[in-house]
């Protein structure tokens, strides 16, 4: 069993800096890609950033202010979130794309999600 747990999240004004991280817990073969989402209320969910390898990919409303970054050999992604805005408030997602053995192929997890509010 495959599990994401998140931590990180709270309340910061408005130009501040928050630190998300999602560590995955469980039977773990190989992450392919690590990334996170987000969703404000009365929105759909929204890639915010991802990485696989050393590649990263960004949102353009945050690319120069947050900052993706892995650790394989703990199985954790951070999310380094500077310079944030009040529209950045919503709860920010974890997703793993990861295989459990070589023999099982890729599936999506998800974390449970963490608050973060910005205020103006």
């Amino acid at each position: 069993q495959v599990q994401l747990v998140e931590s990180g999240g709270g309340l910061v004004q408005s130009g501040g800096s928050l630190r998300l991280s999602c560590a995955a817990t469980g039977s773990i073969f190989y992450i392919d890609t690590m990334g996170w989402y987000r969703q404000a209320p009365g929105e759909q969910r929204e890639l915010v950033a991802a990485i696989t390898g050393g590649r990263t990919n960004y949102a353009g409303s945050v690319k120069g202010r947050f900052t993706i970054s892995r650790d394989n050999a703990k199985n954790t992604a951070c999310l380094q979130m500077d310079s944030l805005k009040p529209e950045d408030t919503a709860v920010y997602y974890c997703n793993f794309r990861l295989r459990q053995s070589i023999i099982i192929r890729f599936d999506d997890y998800w974390g449970q999600g963490t608050q973060v509010t910005v205020s103006s």
